[in-house]
């Protein structure tokens, strides 16, 4: 067996690789390349069972139902390269999808509506809202401008106490509207003092560095509170 390879399965399914046994589905492959294309690039094991067994690729037709997913069902399409491995008679298709530096890519859900995907851990998520809205802002370039009121101060003074906030909770504590609660949110993300975690069924918010609050002090309820302009690059 390939050393190459068998390093590969031994390192399991993760953030940037995925087993596929079989290839019968161009618009679920869809959803994995656009996946990868939108976080950190990655590769999928085509003839790779979820346990690493190596069941090999049993047709042509597979590798043009992957041309086709990436084409016909990402848009924008996704660049990706193949490699063919012979494993002890079996055939592995390794392909490689690079990181996207300039556009993220949607493709069909389940329900046939283009949708942007993200890979976390080894599954492959819809974006959240925010983080489209954090994706928007950082492309803009505009300054974040943000300011260390009583409002801000309650959910650093939270995340610092209880770890981890969902958006409505942020809202109840801070009595806020939502559009506020996520612009805080999304300005406190850019700037890398929080960072948003995703999973199949929740989003919640946590402090980047937990010694932040050291740090910066309680500046709560000083009249002329802190205001931070950073440029994104």
């Amino acid at each position: 067996m390939s050393l190459y390879i068998q390093q590969l399965i031994d390192e399991g399914e993760h953030q940037q690789q995925d087993f596929k046994f079989e290839i019968s589905d161009s618009k679920k492959i869809a959803r994995s390349l656009t996946a990868f294309a939108n976080t950190d690039g990655g590769r999928l094991l085509v003839g790779v069972k979820d346990n690493g067994a190596i069941a090999g690729v049993r047709s042509d037709e597979e590798k043009h139902m992957v041309e086709a997913a990436a084409q016909l069902y990402c848009q924008p399409e996704v660049s990706y390269a193949t490699k063919e491995w012979n494993i002890n008679g079996k055939l592995v298709l390794e392909i490689t999808v690079p990181k996207s530096k300039h556009q993220k890519h949607k493709a069909p859900d389940k329900n046939n509506n283009y949708k942007i995907f993200v890979r976390v851990n080894d599954q492959n998520l819809l974006a959240d809202s925010i983080l489209l809205k954090v994706w928007k802002k950082q492309q803009s370039k505009a300054p974040v401008k943000i300011a260390f009121t009583e409002t801000e101060m309650q959910l650093l003074r939270y995340l610092d106490e209880y770890q981890r906030i969902e958006i409505d909770q942020f809202m109840s504590i801070a009595q806020i509207k939502k559009r506020k609660a996520e612009g805080i949110l999304i300005d406190f993300i850019l700037l890398g003092i929080i960072q948003l975690k995703l999973t199949e069924k929740h989003t919640w918010f946590q402090l980047q560095d937990t010694g932040f609050m050291g740090r910066i002090g309680d500046y709560s309820g000083i009249s002329h509170p802190i205001i931070k302009h950073i440029a994104l690059q």
